[in-house]
């Protein structure tokens, strides 16, 4: 889940995989595969940054748990 911030300033959380698109018009409006619109404060780029961190947590978090359920797996390389 991201963390986004409506334009009254309240804070919430969406799942990434509910996004369809992303616009700006100049506010940033988000429409869901229901067809659910959403207008937040965060730019696109934004968004996109978020989703690729949240991303890239869940596949270190995955892979993570390979390591623990096959102890013959191949350690993790370091990263520079």
């Amino acid at each position: 889940m991201i963390k986004l911030t409506k334009l009254n300033n309240s804070e919430f959380y969406l799942n990434p995989d509910l996004i369809k698109s992303i616009g700006e018009t100049p506010d940033t409006i988000i429409v869901l595969i229901n067809a659910d619109h959403l207008i937040v404060r965060e730019t696109p780029k934004e968004i996109i940054d978020k989703i690729v961190g949240w991303r890239v947590r869940l596949l270190r978090l995955s892979r993570q748990q390979l390591d623990i359920d096959d102890p013959t797996a191949a350690p993790e390389e370091p990263t520079t």
